[in-house]
């Protein structure tokens, strides 16, 4: 039993899977983002398990891979509308938080090229809140870095959705050639 080319595929997929939830895990954790931290979590333990499962020539953990992955994808674009402001949901909520916490994405106080301007004009400052006497000047937005890794969790989740099938299907034809 060899490496077929699906099987090496969703390996490779389950890695890629692995290190882009790993590095997004670090950042929720930056923006004490409670619930994206959560359900990282359970993410990486899945992937694993799919991993052993695509390693070991276990249907049952990639399809449980598979289930886990299509979960994944609506999770990711419950994200994205988010931070898009979609569908009455707001990136100022403190819906990812789970309400324990005034933080928000890491990225919206250090995102790529991001510095603090004072404004202008003292008329324009606010001496009750320091929030306010400042700007942000960032290169790309905070929520757009988010949706980015939303779309690439997106990306692999659906490549890997498709070699999960391709290899459950596999599996059943291997078992079924065994058995005759």
């Amino acid at each position: 039993m060899g490496c077929c080319s699906g099987r090496c595929v969703l390996i490779f997929l389950c890695c890629v899977q692995l290190m882009s939830a790993v590095e997004r895990q670090v950042f929720d954790f930056l923006g004490f983002q409670w619930a994206p931290i959560m359900i990282n979590f359970f993410h990486i333990i899945v992937v694993i398990l799919g991993l052993f499962g695509a390693i070991q020539y276990r249907s049952r953990y990639v399809i449980m891979y598979l289930l886990w992955s299509l979960l994944w994808i609506g999770w990711n674009v419950f994200v994205s509308c988010l931070y898009l402001d979609l569908g009455g949901l707001s990136k100022d909520s403190d819906v990812l938080s789970l309400g324990l916490s005034s933080h928000h994405s890491w990225w919206k106080e250090n995102g790529p090229g991001c510095r603090s301007e004072n404004l202008p004009s003292p008329a324009w400052q606010n001496q009750q809140n320091p929030e306010l006497t400042t700007v942000q000047s960032c290169w790309l937005e905070y929520q757009y870095i988010e949706i980015l890794h939303c779309a690439l969790q997106l990306l692999i989740s659906l490549l890997g959705v498709i070699y999960a099938f391709f290899v459950v299907s596999s599996f059943a034809s291997e078992e079924e050639s065994y058995y005759k």
